[in-house]
């Protein structure tokens, strides 16, 4: 079943779950044991992030450097379908476009049609670690409007080959992400909602935002989305704090505040383990605001971890 086929059944409320692709080298069944106690809860559908290639250096025999790009967690479309296959929900393969080129990101299209995934999310992908600018593929994307509008070409049987005969048009449901607290590359927010509203009109369902930690942001953002014209579903993206060294690594790494309240709360406390209880009882607390204001569903972003989001949800339910 689509995303948007999900969003508009409002028998129950919605979750969903973001989950990362194992490192390279790592069994699949580490990632089944983080999502079995997690199905109990029948959760619409379940993300799969793709990562680009990331640059390392490693000492050689004599001494220097050497500079090797590696992809640390391939397998986006096989976790994808391993995941379908095993529980029975629908999943959304993320699509990026850094380090893919046009071509490579056609083939993975038509392998997730043959695999009958119908779902994908549409994001641009991180700036290069190394020189912080956001470096396209050789004949890849500069921006996920472009990748978005491949997609809905396949959608209405356009291929990169215009010579092939009577070609099938794809099904697919996308979704694109949207950030409460402005995209860091940004200029200004209206900026910033102005590109958003380009993808919607190019095709986009829905909209998942960056997480966020005071809920007041994601009701201005809706609100901000709705005087602008835009009208699909945006499904609020959250994360529990689990470490002390999120008070920083969060605001550095996703570019977001953290309220007064929380990081008081989060420098008392002794150990992680208090930081995990505390991130629980947050994210509770905003699940709980954002159901009773109509939210169309909560996605979880797990980080590879599921217990925390277990205890939330099973007090939410």
């Amino acid at each position: 079943m689509k995303v948007s086929e999900h969003l508009n059944n409002s028998s129950r409320p919605h979750i969903s779950f973001e989950i990362l692709p194992p490192t390279k080298g790592t069994s699949v069944e580490n990632l089944y044991q983080s999502l079995d106690p997690l199905m109990e809860f029948k959760p619409s559908y379940i993300d799969i992030t793709c990562h680009q290639a990331e640059v390392s250096f490693y000492e050689r025999d004599d001494g220097l450097l050497e500079r090797r790009i590696i992809r640390k967690r391939p397998g986006t479309v096989a976790i994808a379908s391993a995941i379908q296959n095993r529980y029975g929900v629908d999943v959304v393969p993320h699509l990026i476009c850094d380090g893919f080129s046009r071509e490579e990101t056609e083939d993975a299209l038509i392998d997730l049609n043959y695999l009958g995934i119908e779902n994908i999310l549409v994001v641009r992908g991180d700036p290069n670690p190394v020189s912080s600018r956001f470096i396209p593929q050789k004949n890849g994307y500069h921006h996920s409007i472009e990748l978005l509008q491949q997609i809905n070409n396949m959608n209405h049987g356009k291929y990169l080959d215009e010579a092939l005969q009577n070609p099938h048009p794809t099904q697919f449901c996308t979704g694109v992400a949207g950030y409460p607290e402005k995209h860091v590359e940004a200029p200004n927010f209206s900026s910033d909602l102005h590109y958003l509203k380009q993808k919607v009109d190019a095709g986009a369902s829905y909209i998942v935002t960056q997480m966020f930690f005071d809920n007041q942001k994601y009701f201005d953002f809706v609100k901000a989305c709705r005087d602008i014209g835009i009208k699909v579903p945006v499904i609020p993206g959250l994360k529990a704090v689990s470490i002390k060294k999120h008070l920083n690594l969060l605001p550095q790494t996703f570019h977001v505040d953290l309220p007064e309240e929380l990081s008081v709360e989060i420098e008392k406390c002794r150990n992680n383990e208090c930081v995990r209880e505390l991130g629980i009882e947050w994210a509770l607390h905003q699940s709980r605001e954002l159901f009773a204001g109509g939210v169309p569903g909560i996605h979880f972003f797990t980080m590879g971890r599921s217990d925390n989001i277990r205890k939330i949800i099973q007090q939410l339910f």
